[in-house]
């Protein structure tokens, strides 16, 4: 017996306990909004989508195609048109997910208006974007469910025993909206104690992954800006703990800690690392810092000094007090530091590069997994890169290696435009179609994610209208670029009154008042319109 069919039972007999007061409840109405309400609560939420995407990683172990993917979502309408077109497009939300970007809560959620990536904005505001998500989504299943169950009672209304089958096959076997979020918690907005309990808020809203870095949270950088100052090894270990701390007190056993290393392109650290024996991780870290052998006699007041195999050395400091680490160490770094994050219950990696090449990031990925074979990595695809360029100039020294003839390109100025029909540039374009395929097979990529291309798409799209809108196209400006497309796309939102949930407060509305209901679903709705 299917679920909804087994609440129907259920509420029927409390209908019969209750007596003549439950007369008007119909059981069946109430086992649908029970249906169309499958999660209760954040935890609930949580707790699904860590078993989620814990079987995803598994099933990403033995098959490296099929890794995931996601689309940052700085809005809940966002999130939820996004995977109400997954589905209408591929039939299936599997292996796709969301992200929540911080530069996105920083840039567009903050009270303060926009903020840069720094870990500026209201804490909260993360935690109450990620429940936003997941009230957009728990949404879209109750409108979908809605749409089948009158689709059913038609049928039913029809006598046709066929169809209501088929719609009712539909809803025992609805695949839900809801899906794993990638949560950035940036580098944990304080020490661990701050850090633990922006988890919990996080947890509890519904997120089942979370992504924390290892820069200093009062001097946090986006990770694609300069200025990037990261933390010993034990600073970070202990948010990492914080974190499934959080997780477990929840009981969300199995939830998912991503550690992102900042250190390809951080070049500073704030502290020197506690060594309690040579060759430990605060040993390691000091190692990579740039120093100068001094004798005692060339000290000067104030100095830090280290003792370095049985010589004085001298860390370079800068002005502002932070310690600067040897050029060129940033690759070693983050082997180590993704190491040590696994060695401190890190579930997969982040590391962030300078620029999207599969070798770089394969060339990192192969010394982490000769210590840990299974690790993977969550990778972001930017939109801080420029991947046009990036992937032409790529195109083109493979094509000087290879001894090609390259006289007609100018490989400084390959974005322009009169390149665009060209075969490198339709060369490049392939090498950036199959880049999260061909990272996931050689470089152990279990996720890919956009960080924020939803911010780029609605700055595009609105554009687009304002040009036509208040140029000569006035009114076909929206038209013809918007509402035509909708229909034509079968975009669900062309019905907005229904997307806004009209046609579930009819439904309620009947349930509560019966005969009496004044729905809004009448002849006189203009959205009968779009069919």
């Amino acid at each position: 017996m299917s679920a909804i069919n087994q609440d129907i039972q259920a509420i029927a007999a409390l209908k019969e306990a209750a007596g003549s007061p439950w007369d008007a409840i119909n059981p069946e109405s109430a086992a649908r909004m029970r249906a169309q309400n499958k999660f209760k609560t954040g935890l609930d939420v949580a707790r699904y989508t860590a078993g989620v995407m814990r079987r995803d990683m598994a099933e990403f172990d033995k098959d490296k195609t099929k890794y995931t993917q996601s689309l940052g979502c700085w809005h809940g309408f966002i999130g939820q048109q996004k995977l109400i077109s997954i589905k209408k497009h591929f039939g299936s939300t599997e292996r796709r997910y969301l992200y929540l970007s911080g530069w996105m809560v920083a840039a567009l959620r903050s009270e303060f208006g926009p903020l840069p990536d720094q870990s500026m904005h209201e804490k909260t505001a993360v935690a109450s974007l990620v429940e936003e998500l997941y009230t957009f989504l728990r949404q879209a299943d109750a409108r979908e469910l809605g749409g089948l169950f009158r689709e059913l009672d038609a049928a039913r209304e029809a006598g046709d025993k066929t169809k209501e089958a088929e719609i009712q096959d539909k809803i025992d076997n609805h695949e839900t909206h809801v899906v794993p979020i990638v949560a950035d918690i940036d580098a944990g907005f304080g020490n661990a104690e701050a850090t633990y309990l922006m988890a919990k808020q996080m947890i509890e809203a519904g997120a089942c992954c979370l992504q924390i870095e290892n820069q200093v949270a009062d001097e946090k950088q986006c990770g694609h800006q300069d200025g990037k100052v990261t933390v010993p090894h034990a600073d970070f270990h202990a948010k990492i703990r914080a974190l499934r701390y959080a997780f477990l007190e929840l009981g969300v056993d199995d939830g998912v800690i991503v550690a992102r290393t900042d250190s390809e392109g951080a070049g500073l650290t704030k502290e020197i690392a506690v060594v309690k024996e040579p060759g430990d991780q605060g040993d390691v870290y000091n190692s990579f810092l740039d120093v100068e052998v001094v004798a005692p006699e060339d000290t000067a007041e104030g100095d830090v000094l280290i003792s370095r195999n049985g010589k004085l050395v001298r860390p370079k400091r800068l002005p502002s007090g932070l310690y600067q680490f040897r050029q060129g160490t940033g690759h070693e770094r983050c082997v180590f530091d993704c190491i040590e994050a696994i060695n401190a219950g890190a579930d997969m990696l982040w590391i962030e590069t300078a620029v999207p090449t599969v070798h770089e990031i394969k060339g990192m990925m192969d010394e982490v997994r000769k210590v840990h074979p299974d690790a993977k990595l969550v990778y972001n695809n930017s939109p801080s890169f420029n991947w046009t360029l990036n992937f032409r100039q790529q195109t083109y020294d493979a094509w000087v290696a290879e001894g090609k003839d390259v006289s007609a390109y100018d490989r400084a100025n390959l974005m322009s435009a009169e390149y665009d029909d060209s075969e490198l540039s339709a060369a490049a374009d392939a090498r950036i179609r199959t880049f999260q395929a061909d990272t996931a097979r050689e470089a152990n990529v279990f996720h890919h994610l956009i960080t924020l291309p939803t911010y780029h798409t609605a700055a595009l799209s609105t554009d687009n209208l304002a040009k036509e809108y208040f140029g000569e196209q006035g009114m076909l400006g929206y038209v013809a670029g918007v509402q035509r497309k909708e229909i034509r796309q079968g975009i669900a939102c062309v019905k907005h009154q229904n997307m806004s949930g009209s046609d579930i407060g009819d439904d309620h509305k009947e349930y509560f008042a019966g005969e009496n209901a004044l729905k809004a679903a009448g002849e006189k709705n203009t959205s009968n319109q779009f069919g």
